[in-house]
């Protein structure tokens, strides 16, 4: 199976790579030439535009950071629906819009082509061993068909249904993911000001009920004070935006995910828009005069877990 990959970011640099570890036949292309060549000089093919790279792929893979730039890639002249043809099938891993990946499904159906939704979970520092979680929305033949390549990247796949379907359950997991950050920055506030020992306090949260992955990974360099999740402000500010849209589009009267967008927007406007995500707790740090540090925390998270193959949960 040939591979063509498009988005070579934080995320699809990383997966791309596990591919090439993997031995999978992989060709490439990114607006960033440095991000080519890194994946070049491991032994993936170049590609000089989208469509060139989907004539030459079985399987192609988008990893971009907002829908509007996926449109471009692939609604474009030189875009992967002018290149694809029968039996091709297009794997849609950005966190994006649920009906906007149907609309372009229906162009790659056109096509006689397959299109899945697989967006992933888990962190920055589980896609670079392979150890991170992949939803999987789509034709269960064509999941099954690229499997090999879901395993490679993966290690807990999960097909959730018909197309549009995980990029549903991505959104609601990165809501869930944003609470429990907001949430923490709250709770160093408190312990920070009742002068407890950070480093204890880190060891209480992660064996008690108020434990999260969130907490296990964010808080480390949180706590370092280098902030580095690998995952920016602008990012994290699209994907509460994407659950909050989908809420409002269901009718759903919420409380918290209106807040939760509200705190992220003044996060961006204070930080900028490639801060660290995990900077929104420096709100609560800034407002208090406060500082969440403590000794022995790493600058970046970092997977020790041996990569493992992926299977089907």
């Amino acid at each position: 199976m040939k591979i063509g990959f498009i988005g070579l970011g934080n995320v699809g640099g990383k997966l791309a790579g596990s591919l090439l570890r993997n031995n999978f036949k992989l060709t490439v292309y990114d607006l960033d030439p440095k991000t080519m060549d890194n994946l070049s000089s491991k032994g993936a093919s170049i590609s000089k535009n989208p469509k060139e790279l989907t004539q030459d792929s079985d399987l192609i893979i988008t990893c971009l950071p907002s829908p509007k730039i996926c449109r471009e890639v692939m609604e474009s002249k030189n875009g992967v629906i002018n290149g694809l043809s029968k039996n091709k099938i297009w794997l849609e891993m950005s966190t994006t819009d649920e009906n906007e990946v149907k609309r372009i499904g229906k162009l790659v159906k056109q096509k006689k082509a397959f299109a899945l939704d697989g967006p992933v979970s888990g962190g920055c520092h589980r896609a670079d061993t392979g150890n991170i979680a992949i939803f999987v929305g789509g034709e269960r033949s064509a999941f099954e068909k690229i499997f090999s390549a879901l395993s490679a990247m993966g290690e807990k796949i999960l097909h959730t249904g018909e197309l549009g379907s995980a990029s549903v359950l991505k959104v609601i997991t990165n809501y869930l993911a944003s609470v429990h950050l907001v949430a923490l920055g709250e709770a160093w506030t408190v312990a920070q000001k009742s002068n407890l020992d950070l480093e204890k306090t880190f060891k209480g949260i992660a064996i008690s009920s108020g434990n999260s992955f969130v907490h296990e990974t964010e808080s480390q360099v949180i706590l370092n004070g280098s902030y580095n999740i690998n995952f920016t402000m602008d990012l994290v500010l699209k994907d509460t935006s994407l659950f909050d849209n989908l809420a409002k589009k269901l009718n759903s009267s919420l409380e918290i995910s209106p807040m939760i967008v509200k705190i992220f927007q003044e996060g961006l406007k204070s930080y900028g828009p490639r801060a660290w995500s995990s900077m929104i707790v420096k709100r609560m740090e800034d407002k208090n005069k406060i500082e969440f540090r403590a000794k022995g925390f790493p600058t970046e998270l970092i997977d020790k877990e041996p990569e493992k193959k992926g299977y089907e949960i």
